[in-house]
């Protein structure tokens, strides 16, 4: 190979390598430091199972018909601790209907079941870490007499060599967010961790909520 083209490649190779450092250094300066809170599972994760469990919640398959409530995209990145990236984890997310109501046998909720509705969804984290869901905004419903928890998803996270994370993902600006007993039992730094905002992006159809979460990756002893 002439002297010329060695010195061309290798200048293409450098500058290949910058770009990507500057890209990983980036992803690393977007990730917040912090494991995401864990949180209670809850009385209501799915005990029976469904047909469709796919990542769209808002139509079941086969049907025609949507679900009712405001259509929102929730989406995010799973990084371990060091934030770096976690290809093939499982993103398992349930939830209440617009009603409020959950599609489970145990929920005392007098509030309609939405037969449109999926209420329960899986995803898997791609190359980068990240994962989908088209679902509705849940309903609010009473925990007790005294106590309606605001509208929150549910996450369960998992993959072989991390820490299995149950959590619960929140709205900004949800009045009940400030009196609710669960995410209030949470420090200041680990709300602002589960609790986001919806905002309308460029290419999306709905408004969208980036739910980041941090698992731990186990380590050999």
């Amino acid at each position: 190979m002439k002297r010329r083209d060695l010195v061309k490649n290798s200048l293409i190779t450098s500058v290949g390598l910058m770009a990507l450092s500057r890209t990983a250094a980036a992803n690393e300066l977007m990730c917040k430091p912090g494991l995401t809170p864990r949180q209670t599972e809850g009385p209501f994760y799915p005990v029976e199972d469904q047909l469709d469990t796919d990542a769209d919640l808002i139509r079941l398959e086969g049907s025609s018909l949507f679900a009712l409530g405001e259509v929102i995209i929730v989406q995010g990145q799973v990084t371990d601790q060091n934030c770096k990236p976690v290809q093939g984890v499982l993103v398992e997310i349930w939830q209440a209907c617009a009603s409020g109501k959950y599609n489970h046998p145990s929920d005392p909720n007098t509030a309609p079941i939405d037969p449109n509705f999926q209420y329960w969804g899986k995803s898997v984290t791609d190359h980068q870490g990240r994962y989908k869901f088209r679902t509705i905004l849940p309903g609010a419903y009473p925990a007790d007499t005294d106590w309606m928890r605001p509208p929150h998803i549910h996450f369960k996270i998992s993959r072989v060599g991390y820490k299995e994370l149950i959590t619960q993902m929140y709205f900004a600006g949800q009045e009940l967010n400030g009196q609710d007993l669960i995410l209030q039992d949470l420090s200041h730094d680990e709300q602002e961790k589960v609790v986001v905002p919806l905002r309308n992006e460029a290419g999306q159809a709905h408004p969208v909520g980036e739910f980041n979460i941090q698992i731990r990756k186990l380590t050999k002893k």
